[in-house]
């Protein structure tokens, strides 16, 4: 592929013009990569700081709801709300009306809120403040879970929003960035993207907005690979633009934010877990770490680990599950830096906002896991846990530092 259609899809991914001749084509990819935080040498120099103008905003992670991860316990329907710091739970919600959702991938907004997609059909928005939340149910003072005892669905004030959705599959659901406005202190114009499958080979992609849940956009795909899953998890870049990857002998997926353009590749090797890196290159995760490069549409790929979630830490870490625990991985050398263990299987992996790293189990655990000495704590009382996306808002706050 020549260098005047790399500039070209790098437009996609960034934002950039599309009107660039070849014969200047080297040099605007490399102020383009500039730009973004991609170059020859892809170690981060800082990790993600959440600046959101606290001089002016008077906001921390505690006043933004940051400091929570959510959970989803899959075989009973509903959504844990963890205290990252205390380790304590401080609310529960059930996902859809029916409590038959089967949820799994969450999403947290960098004000955040979080949106939870249930494998069987539609999408809910849950706020993470109370103070957030508005009488819904008619009884005078709000009515919102505390801990693990959840509400009824109608009863409960602070789900903020539900789609329903009838596919047969929806795994993947990722917020995207937004703009902050310092005048509000508030996130605007924050999105929320999606994908569901009803017949083999066909996906939609939605996007919606994400303070209504109204569908904004659908994009049909016929070409996808043929399984029952369609997309099975989904990521976004600092542009706020759609990755999504499919398992088995599958494809990545691209959507343009604005354009709603698509793109796909085939991937050198199955995915399962996906996340973009503070560099703007795209993981997928199994049995192996792929790492895509969008500039070059190149793979690079190494064994590792297992089949389960991926997050980075913002400064060239990237954290996977393995057998028994968890393994830190260097992102610019591709080798396997240290392996920690744990109890139990670890399936899904995010980071915290004060550089925790949270493993969830396939049962009622998760654990917090301290990478500077290999210590962790455990948080109990889940059921069919099973969550291995952005299910803290690191991973959209290190691609995109506001």
């Amino acid at each position: 592929m020549g260098r005047g259609v790399d500039v070209c899809l790098w437009a996609l991914v960034t934002g950039c013009g599309d009107d660039v001749a070849d014969s200047t084509a080297s040099t605007t990819l490399a102020a383009t990569a500039s730009t973004v935080g991609l170059s020859d040498d892809t170690t981060p120099t800082t990790g993600p700081q959440l600046d959101l103008g606290a001089t002016d905003c008077g906001l921390d992670n505690g006043a933004l709801g940051l400091s929570f991860i959510w959970i989803a316990n899959s075989t009973q329907g509903t959504i844990s709300k963890i205290d990252t710091v205390t380790l304590k739970e401080r609310g529960r919600y059930v996902a859809r009306p029916d409590a038959a959702g089967n949820p799994s991938r969450t999403s947290v907004n960098l004000a955040g809120d979080v949106v939870v997609a249930n494998r069987n059909g539609g999408l809910t928005k849950i706020y993470a403040l109370p103070e957030r939340c508005a009488e819904s149910n008619g009884t005078p003072g709000l009515q919102t879970a505390s801990d693990a005892q959840h509400l009824p669905w109608g009863i409960e004030e602070c789900i903020a929003w539900h789609t329903p959705m009838t596919y047969f599959s929806q795994r993947p659901v990722a917020w995207t960035p937004g703009t902050f406005d310092a005048t509000t202190c508030r996130f605007a114009e924050q999105k929320v993207w999606t994908a569901g499958l009803n017949t083999p080979g066909t996906i939609d992609i939605l996007r919606l907005d994400g303070d209504t849940g109204a569908i904004e956009a659908t994009i049909t795909i016929t070409d996808a690979y043929i399984d029952d899953y369609g997309i099975y998890g989904g990521a976004v870049d600092a542009r706020g633009n759609f990755w999504g990857s499919q398992v088995g002998q599958a494809k990545l997926h691209f959507v343009d934010h604005d354009t709603l353009a698509h793109r796909s590749w085939d991937m050198p090797v199955g995915g399962y877990g996906i996340t973009v890196d503070s560099q703007g290159y795209v993981w997928t995760c199994a049995g192996n770490a792929s790492r895509f490069d969008p500039a070059s549409e190149t793979w690079q790929v190494v064994a590792a680990g297992e089949y389960g979630g991926c997050m980075e830490d913002g400064a060239g870490t990237l954290y996977k599950a393995t057998p028994g625990g968890i393994l830190a991985f260097d992102t610019a050398t591709m080798t396997i830096k240290r392996t920690y263990s744990l109890p139990q299987h670890a399936h899904g992996i995010s980071v915290d906002f004060d550089g925790y790293v949270w493993a969830v189990s396939q049962g009622s655990e998760a654990y917090r896991l301290d990478p500077s000495d290999g210590s962790f704590q455990t948080v109990g009382g889940l059921v069919g846990a099973y969550t291995y996306s952005d299910m803290t808002g690191f991973a959209l706050s290190s691609v995109h530092v506001p």
